[in-house]
C-alpha cells in the first residue's frame, strides 16, 4: 500500500492523479464540467457534476494504472477554495447549485458591512477583507434568497461545506461532516488566531451554527471513501485549498518561503510562521497549513487574472491560435514602445482591491501591434507580481526583503515569462522539476500522515529545481518600466 490518490477539484475541471512510492505521477484521470451564468457575475456550478468528475476521474486514474483500491495508502484532497455548497443532511441532495469563488452576486451586501463599520473587526478575526470573493456571504445569501432554505438550516437539516467537504460527505457516504483549517480560514467565517468559528460572524450574517463543519488539521483522519466506489475502502488522511497545497508541495515549509501559482489567477504566498502578520497593505492573512496540531500563517495576494490575459489574446483579441505563441510573438515586439495591459476583466486584486475597475491599454501607437500588445500581456503578470511582493515587503519586512521565488502553474512553461518576472522583482525566480504542485501537496499530506512518505524535512530535501531564472535587466529600465505600470494602473483604478 504505497501509492497515494490525490484529488484535485479545480474551478473548470476534476483531476485524479495517482502518485507511486517515490512521489511519481504514475496515471491521472481528467474531466472538465459545466460552468453556469445565470446573471452577469453570478458564476455557479452543479454540485453533482463536481462529485461525479471526482468519482470518475479517480476510477480512471486508478485504471490506468492498474492499481486496486487494496493498493492506495490514502487520499489526499486539494479544492478551488471559496465556492459554497449547501446540502441536506438525510438525502444528500444540493439545495441549490454551488456558488463559485468568482461570484460577485453579494458585492453590495459587502459594501453594506463595510459602510456599517464592520470590516476593521472582520479583518482582525478571520484575516480576510470583506469581499464576495469569501464564502460567508455567499452562504448568507442562500439562506435569505432560496424558498424555504432559512428554516431547514434553522431545524439542523442542512449541511455547508466548500468543496472539500462536500467530496468527503459523498466519499464517506455521509459518516463525515468536516473541512480542514485552510478551507475554513477562506469562508470569512473561522477565527483563524483561535482555532473555532466565529460567533460574531454568524451572529452579523445570521447563519445558524449548526450548518456548519468539524475543523481538522491538515493532516487529519478525514474518515473512509465508501468500499463500494473503488473496491475497497481508502482513508482520507489530507485536505488543504489548492493555494494552500500548493505551498505544501512546493515545499514552502520555513516562515520567508514564498510561492506563486500562475493559473486562471494567479495567488501568492509567503510563509510567516506561527506569527499571523497583519496587512497593512490589504493583503490576507490566511492558514498555510495546520500539520499536528500546529498552525502555520501566510500572507497572500491575489491576481484574478494571470493565465487568463493569454485566452483573452487567443479567444477575445484572436491575434493568437494556441498560448505557445505569445513568447514567439513578444520576442519579435519592438521595445522601445511602452505598451501597458492593466487585465482589470473582473476588477483588480491585491493589494488594490478594486472590484469597479476595468480592463485598459494604454501608450497604443501607429505602431503597435500584435506583438506589442501579447508582450504588455505577459508583462502584466510580472508587474501584478511585483506589487504583491512589495505589499509583502512592507508587512514583513525582516522575512521578505531576499526571497527566492518557487512558481508552479501552466504560464511557467514560458521562459520569456517567467524571465520577466525575475526582471521586474530583481530576484531570483525558481521553476521546479515537478509542476504538478498543488496534487503533490494533497498527496504528501495524505502519505505522511498514513506513513508511505517520509516527513517534512525529507520531502523538502527531495525539492528539485529544473531551473533558476536571474535577474538581468538594468535598474534603470526596470524602474521606467514600473513607474510606466504604476501610471497605467492609476488611471484604470475605478476612484479616478
Amino acid at each position: 500500500m504505497t501509492h497515494v490518490l490525490a484529488i484535485d477539484q479545480g474551478t473548470t475541471s476534476t483531476r485524479a492523479l495517482l502518485f507511486d512510492g517515490d512521489a511519481r505521477v504514475v496515471a491521472r484521470g481528467q474531466e472538465e464540467f459545466a460552468q453556469h451564468f445565470p446573471q452577469p457575475g453570478w458564476v455557479e456550478h452543479d454540485p453533482a457534476d463536481l462529485w461525479s468528475t471526482t468519482a470518475a476521474t479517480c476510477r480512471e486514474a486508478m485504471e490506468r494504472a492498474g492499481v486496486r483500491a487494496t493498493d492506495i495508502a490514502a487520499i489526499g484532497i486539494t479544492n478551488q477554495r471559496e465556492t459554497v455548497v449547501l446540502w441536506d443532511r438525510t438525502t444528500g441532495r444540493p439545495v441549490h447549485n454551488a456558488i463559485v469563488w468568482q461570484d460577485r452576486r453579494t458585492a453590495a451586501f459587502c459594501a453594506e458591512l463595510r459602510e456599517a463599520g464592520h470590516e476593521d473587526g472582520v479583518r482582525a478575526r478571520t484575516g480576510l477583507l470583506l469581499d464576495p470573493y469569501f464564502s460567508s456571504t455567499k452562504l448568507a445569501w442562500l439562506l435569505d434568497n432560496v424558498e424555504g432554505v432559512r428554516a431547514r438550516a434553522e431545524a439542523g437539516e442542512l449541511a455547508f461545506g466548500t468543496v472539500d467537504c462536500w467530496l468527503i460527505w459523498n466519499l464517506t457516504g455521509g459518516a463525515v461532516h468536516a473541512t480542514d483549517a485552510t478551507n475554513a480560514a477562506r469562508t470569512m467565517l473561522y477565527d483563524i488566531h483561535r482555532g473555532e468559528w466565529d460567533a460574531e460572524m454568524l451572529r452579523l450574517l445570521r447563519i445558524p451554527e449548526s450548518l456548519l463543519p468539524e475543523v481538522r488539521d491538515s493532516d487529519g483522519d478525514f474518515g473512509m471513501a465508501r468500499a463500494d466506489l473503488f473496491g475497497a475502502e481508502i482513508p482520507i488522511r489530507g485536505v488543504a485549498g489548492d493555494q494552500q497545497a500548493a505551498t505544501v508541495g512546493q515545499a514552502c515549509f520555513k516562515p520567508g518561503m514564498l510561492k506563486s501559482t500562475y493559473g486562471t489567477g494567479c495567488f501568492a504566498l509567503l510563509n510567516t510562521g506561527s506569527r499571523a502578520v497583519t496587512s497593512e497593505n490589504r493583503l490576507l492573512t490566511t492558514i498555510a497549513y495546520r500539520i499536528g496540531g500546529e498552525t502555520t500563517y501566510a500572507l497572500e495576494g491575489s491576481i484574478f487574472i494571470a493565465g487568463a490575459v493569454v485566452q483573452w489574446l487567443r479567444d477575445g483579441l484572436r491575434i493568437i491560435r494556441d498560448a505557445s505563441e505569445t513568447q514567439a510573438l513578444a520576442e519579435r515586439s519592438d521595445p522601445d514602445q511602452p505598451v501597458y495591459v492593466v487585465p482589470a476583466f473582473a476588477g483588480l486584486g491585491a493589494p488594490w482591491w478594486d472590484p469597479e475597475a476595468r480592463g485598459a491599454i494604454y501608450g497604443l501607437t501607429r505602431g503597435s501591434g500584435p506583438a506589442e500588445i501579447a508582450r504588455a500581456a505577459l508583462e502584466s503578470v510580472g508587474y501584478q507580481t511585483f506589487d504583491l511582493l512589495e505589499a509583502m515587503r512592507r508587512d514583513w519586512p525582516d522575512g521578505a526583503e531576499a526571497t527566492v521565488l518557487r512558481v508552479d502553474g501552466g504560464m511557467t512553461a514560458s521562459d520569456w515569462t517567467l524571465q520577466f518576472l525575475a526582471d521586474m522583482l530583481d530576484a531570483p525566480v525558481d521553476r521546479p522539476k515537478i509542476l504538478e504542485t498543488t496534487a503533490l501537496g494533497a498527496a504528501w499530506l495524505a502519505a505522511s500522515r498514513a506513513g508511505v512518505w517520509p516527513g517534512r524535512e525529507e520531502f523538502a530535501a527531495g525539492w528539485a529545481l529544473e531551473r533558476r531564472f536571474e535577474p538581468t535587466m538594468a535598474p534603470e529600465r526596470r524602474a521606467e518600466k514600473l513607474e510606466g505600470w504604476r501610471d497605467a494602473v492609476r488611471r484604470t483604478l475605478s476612484a479616478d
